[in-house]
């Protein structure tokens, strides 16, 4: 068969590319010759990917817990790639900032609207048997969503409200980071100590944590924000998509998962613990946190009102 001069020149470039790299090209296509065809199966790792689910018990709906866990966690994953992408970038363009913040709230959208599978779509019975044997686990120690919290604001914006007047903006990071916000939510309720949860969870994260901090101190969303706040005074859309992302992190987010933790845990006139013994009735509420990425975007009456008001802001563009 002759070899058209579309099919030349691109042998070409391959003989070059391979050449700039010390590589002989001949090799690559002894390798493509026999290389078997790739499957979706294989692309895509199915057969490890779905047998990643080993539950702890036989009760039939702790694969379902398992599974969402497991979609959630794919999801912070894609969250976490959109904003390092655009953080990471040394000369982000316009475009590309609108374009990673509509992929972060699209991911966010998607997990706010997937936990119905949490709230109906689990056996209520069947739900508190098999937590007893997950202890002390809790999704408290997802640390991609700890991750994602770094990436998007400054530390000092991650401080429990309570807290946060003992610190400034220009505070040492390794000072602030024993009043972050989450720290409050994973202690004992009847001793204020820490539970075993959160010593599971600073053991594991602490140090990779700590130097996530330093790598975005100048770098996270909000620091990109404020670098690039003429195009957040030029464009309503861009303005829009920071505040959405605000709200699906800080207040949508949070309030699904309380609606679900009421709905298994709120046993009135008792109310169950969370398996890692957090004191979700006073963590999971965003008006409780106050916990707001970029607050320059926010009216004092917006800010004051935080996780009451935050529904309302539904403008699509």
């Amino acid at each position: 068969m002759e070899l058209s001069a579309d099919m030349l020149r691109r042998l070409e470039d391959l003989k070059s590319k391979y050449a700039s790299m010390g590589q002989n090209m001949e090799s690559y296509l002894d390798g493509l010759l026999y290389a078997d065809y790739l499957t979706y199966w294989e692309y895509a790792h199915l057969d490890t990917l779905l047998s990643l689910q080993t539950p702890k018990t036989s009760i039939p709906d702790e694969e379902i817990f398992i599974l969402y866990h497991q979609i959630t966690e794919l999801y912070f994953k894609l969250t976490t790639k959109a904003i390092k992408q655009l953080i990471f970038d040394e000369n982000p363009s316009f475009d590309m900032t609108l374009r990673q913040i509509k992929r972060a709230n699209t991911y966010f959208e998607h997990l706010v609207s997937s936990f119905e599978i949490m709230v109906d779509g689990m056996d209520k019975q069947e739900f508190l048997q098999f937590r007893m044997s997950l202890l002390p686990a809790s999704g408290f120690q997802s640390g991609q969503y700890r991750e994602i919290e770094f990436l998007s604001t400054d530390v000092y914006q991650l401080l429990h409200k309570s807290k946060r007047q003992n610190f400034s903006e220009e505070s040492p990071l390794e000072e602030m980071y024993p009043a972050l916000y989450w720290k409050s939510g994973a202690t004992e309720l009847a001793t204020g100590k820490k539970t075993l949860t959160l010593r599971q969870f600073e053991a594991k994260y602490k140090g990779p944590f700590l130097r996530l901090i330093k790598m975005v101190k100048d770098k996270n969303l909000r620091q990109l924000s404020l670098r690039k706040v003429e195009w957040l005074k030029e464009s309503e859309e861009l303005t829009w998509l920071f505040k959405q992302y605000d709200l699906n992190a800080n207040v949508r987010w949070p309030l699904a998962h309380y609606k679900s933790a009421v709905r298994y845990l709120d046993q009135k006139p008792t109310t169950i613990k969370a398996t890692g013994g957090t004191n979700w009735q006073k963590y999971l509420p965003p008006k409780n946190q106050g916990l707001i990425f970029f607050p320059e975007l926010w009216t004092t009456e917006e800010r004051e009102g935080w996780g009451t008001f935050g529904m309302k802001l539904e403008t699509n563009y």
